[in-house]
């Protein structure tokens, strides 16, 4: 079931197949909390529309035509800086899907998932958590691990057991796939002080990113991954 909300989550969607928009406009206008503010079909519109209209959520289909999405997404959020971004697309490569995380999209939904799945993805995202299914948690946590067998175990534990007990739950909190401002409402702190325990912990876990954090999270049982 949707959450209903007296505000609209305004949606910018971003697609070149003008069947797939109309569809999508459809939907989501059939729903009371939803607003689509613009359609866009290439990267000069779609920045052009998210600096007018500021969305709530951009829908962005990776698959442009002669463009794709990847590269367009860090132009989005920094024109419009509130917006979140939820990728919807055909390709399963679990590559792919950590490299649109990696740009800033905070969820991804497979073109064949469920209507009310990706009715879901967006109230999720809106609210501030990640969306990504288990099958792609999955498919992406198995990437990187071959891609880090050789780290020891020993060593990871000693850099685990550097964190403090607030660190720790800062972690897990990323691993829920909130934001810095939610984290510190959770945790009754300032968004300053959460950078300064996100650097802190990059340094003693050895990571670079929220996206290997979370990673490093799951495959030593720092936090779960969301339902």
């Amino acid at each position: 079931m949707t959450v209903r909300q007296s505000i609209p989550i305004r949606i910018l969607i971003i697609d070149d197949h003008a069947v797939l928009r109309f569809g999508l406009r459809a939907i989501f206008e059939s729903q009371e909390h939803l607003s689509v503010v613009g359609e866009a079909i290439d990267s000069a519109s779609a920045l052009a529309l998210a600096t007018a209209t500021q969305p709530d959520i951009v829908l962005l289909d990776l698959d442009l035509g002669k463009e794709n999405g990847y590269d367009l997404i860090p132009g989005i959020l920094d024109a419009a800086p509130n917006t979140r971004v939820v990728v919807l697309t055909g390709v399963r490569d679990p590559a792919a899907h950590e490299r649109v995380i990696l740009q800033g999209a905070m969820g991804i939904v497979l073109k064949e998932t469920a209507l009310e799945l990706i009715l879901k993805a967006i109230d999720r995202v809106h609210a501030g958590e990640a969306w990504l299914d288990r099958a792609m948690i999955g498919s992406i946590l198995n990437t990187r691990i071959r891609a880090n067998s050789s780290q020891e175990q020993n060593a990871r534990e000693a850099r685990i057991a550097m964190l403090t007990e607030r660190e720790r739950e800062i972690v897990g909190l990323i691993g829920e796939g909130l934001r810095n401002k939610l984290i510190a409402e959770r945790l009754v702190i300032s968004e300053a002080t959460v950078r300064n325990h996100l650097t802190s912990i990059f340094a003693k876990l050895g990571v670079s990113d929220r996206f290997e954090l979370v990673v490093f999270a799951y495959q030593n049982n720092l936090a779960r991954p969301p339902q």
